[in-house]
């Protein structure tokens, strides 16, 4: 009987740390508002990702949801709707978060 309580206690152990493992470094930490040593770099050049400017959310320009070009800068948006908003009253956003056009490219959406 001592040996099967060990073997569940063993098990539980297993459990726990991948548990653990899951929230500390796997999704939970993304949940949580991303992995500790990134948090101070969210939304810099350094990783590639700037702010819709209607919302304020960090998006990656290839993930963008939707982009729109004005006086030749790209403009990149979490999703349609806040682009909407944007192209009604672009001077009330202007300066937050251009990124200038690539040569020959088009905003995606």
């Amino acid at each position: 009987m001592e040996t099967e309580n060990l073997k569940d206690l063993g098990w539980l152990l297993v459990w726990v740390t991948l548990f653990f493992l899951m929230m500390r470094y796997g999704c939970g930490a993304h949940m949580m508002g991303g992995h500790g040593k990134h948090r101070k770099h969210q939304g810099s050049a350094a990783d590639g990702e700037i702010k819709d400017p209607v919302c304020g959310m960090s998006i990656r320009p290839e993930k963008a949801g939707a982009a729109t070009v004005v006086e030749g800068k790209i403009h990149y948006f979490c999703s349609v709707a806040c682009r909407e908003k944007f192209e009604q009253a672009p001077e009330k956003y202007a300066g937050n978060g251009f990124q200038d056009a690539p040569a020959g490219g088009h905003p995606a959406g």
